[in-house]
């Protein structure tokens, strides 16, 4: 391998780890209010102020964007959104 495609090969392996990844909450008929925000604050370890935000957003809106953060770090909290009953999508 030439040291330029080693350098090319560097680059996209970082522009891959840079890559921001969100956890999207989506609106359901199930979930009550508090049962969000606090859910929100446990998993996505937001304010009381921040979870209450995103449910009305969720709410009114359909969807919102809860997290942002790499893969490895957002993967464990959808999976505690999911276990909570939640409708949530990493991508």
């Amino acid at each position: 391998m030439s040291t330029k495609e080693k350098i090319q090969e560097d680059v996209l392996y970082a522009e891959k780890e840079d890559r921001q990844n969100e956890i999207v909450l989506y609106n359901d008929d199930v979930n009550t209010f508090d049962h969000v925000i606090n859910t929100l604050i446990y998993a996505c370890e937001h304010t009381p102020e921040q979870a209450e935000q995103c449910s009305i957003i969720v709410h009114y809106k359909g969807k919102c964007t809860v997290k942002t953060g790499s893969y490895d770090e957002l993967e464990p909290r959808c999976s505690m959104l999911l276990d909570a009953g939640l409708s949530a999508e990493l991508v």
